[in-house]
């Protein structure tokens, strides 16, 4: 008796882990298609996405860049200032889109050219979404707007008593 109950203990503790790394490969593999990652323009350059792979890119809109088509087809490069990708997108852009300003694009490559299926662009004067700060951190060319104006500033009221 005491042999049989502890038997059903192990296999109802075995049941419950096979259950449980079953439910995880699901999850897993129905969210596969919903992870998007972000990369940078030199990111793209030196490990280059596989055929087909959703992805996001970010970086800054590249002054003179932007060529609005016949239709609602609009191209642009997306530049971290160390590398830059040309980008392709069909829609219509947010209205805070412009360049020099930072934006994120969801969409895959189509050869050397990003085909955006969506694009994001900053809110304000002053946001910056934080993967294109942490890409351009890496790169070494990101100030922060609080940095950047003590830089600007001269020192005032360094003397002392």
């Amino acid at each position: 008796m005491k042999g049989l109950k502890k038997q059903r203990r192990v296999q109802i503790i075995v049941l419950a882990f096979v259950a449980l790394a079953v439910s995880t490969a699901l999850i897993g593999y129905a969210m596969k298609d919903g992870i998007n990652f972000f990369r940078s323009p030199t990111q793209v350059v030196e490990d280059p996405p596989r055929e087909g792979e959703v992805f996001r890119i970010g970086g800054l809109v590249e002054e003179g860049s932007i060529v609005r088509g016949q239709s609602e087809t609009v191209s642009f490069r997306v530049t971290d200032t160390n590398e830059t990708i040309p980008v392709r997108y069909t829609g219509i852009l947010p209205d805070l889109f412009s360049e020099g300003q930072g934006m994120v694009g969801t969409g895959s490559m189509d050869g050397e050219i990003f085909v955006a299926t969506e694009i994001l662009a900053k809110h304000d004067e002053t946001y910056m979404p934080a993967e294109v700060i942490d890409a351009l951190k890496a790169q070494g060319v990101y100030q922060d707007g609080e940095a950047a104006a003590e830089d600007a500033a001269p020192a005032v009221g360094t003397g002392g008593y």
